[in-house]
């Protein structure tokens, strides 16, 4: 396995910001040219990156075949849209190392949990616009293109069901001018109304119990990809807290749900079906 640490720097970026990179070594004996890989970014209220969500889950994608690499993002007091032109500059540093580093760069499919889901459903609702090509320099915004979704219990909304702290933190603003609502980055940022049919792929999950991120926010997220036609595949466990990561000891004694656990195996299952076995299909079919 390479394993490497590349420093991110975009404008408002923290000194601490980095992509990590685990990407499995090609051999012919295995007969595997390219492969997916997962970008991961951990949640935190976007006042830090938990570290429970981000290599443990790594390393579950590593032993399923597929390249993984986690995103470090600036938090507060980085405010909007720094920890997005970050997630760009990674999605386009990994597609530029596609043939390097043995990844399809059709199947870059970005995963985030918590305040990282909204990061991640931000890339994949905003990854054409122009204010994300203009700060990276470039014109070809294909780059920047997610080609599929993981949120695991993702912050979405501002409004009613919002966790107050992420959009906070995510803005810079407090409670009061939050509450008020004039800031006009406060709707930029409710990713309900922002889904199009350019948003790609997404699986979701999240816990009908969870306390700190209302199930809601995945309900709205999920409503609004299906107004739109976006295929979607949703998972809503009837039990369980918030931040679970992997939901096993590996990640917390705090945070096993034993039920809860099959999540990952589901979205390998969404994985392979809709990305590897179809790249696969079209290989056989233009071989014939």
């Amino acid at each position: 396995m390479k394993n490497e640490v590349f420093s991110i720097k975009v404008g408002g970026s923290l000194p601490q910001t980095r992509l990590t990179t685990y990407i499995q070594e090609y051999y012919k004996e295995i007969d595997i040219e390219d492969r997916p890989l997962i970008l991961i970014c951990p949640g935190g209220a976007y006042a830090y990156t938990s570290p429970r969500e981000g290599e443990a889950l790594a390393f579950q994608f590593l032993s399923m075949g597929y390249h993984a690499a986690v995103l470090n993002y600036s938090c507060a007091p980085a405010v909007y849209p720094t920890a997005l032109t970050e997630l760009a500059y990674s999605i386009k540093l990994i597609r530029e190392h596609a043939r390097e580093w043995h990844v399809n760069p059709g199947q870059i499919i970005v995963l985030g949990c918590s305040a990282g889901g909204h990061l991640a459903a931000s890339m994949g609702v905003f990854w054409e616009e122009s204010f994300l090509a203009e700060a990276l320099g470039i014109t070809d915004r294909e780059l920047l293109r997610p080609d599929g979704l993981i949120l695991c219990y993702p912050v979405i909304t501002s409004g009613e069901f919002a966790h107050k702290g992420s959009i906070q933190n995510l803005l810079g603003i407090g409670e009061e001018e939050r509450e008020a609502g004039e800031n006009p980055l406060i709707a930029k940022v409710s990713l309900e109304n922002q889904v199009s049919s350019k948003t790609p792929p997404t699986f979701i999950w999240a816990t009908f119990t969870d306390g700190s991120v209302p199930v809601e926010n995945s309900l709205m997220f999920v409503g609004a990809l299906r107004r739109a036609g976006v295929p979607t595949e949703f998972h809503m466990y009837p039990c369980g807290g918030h931040g679970l990561s992997l939901a096993t000891r590996l990640t917390g004694s705090r945070a096993v749900q034993e039920e809860v656990s099959s999540w990952i195996t589901l979205a390998h299952t969404w994985i392979e079906s809709r990305y590897v076995k179809t790249d696969k299909k079209d290989s056989a079919d233009s071989q014939s």
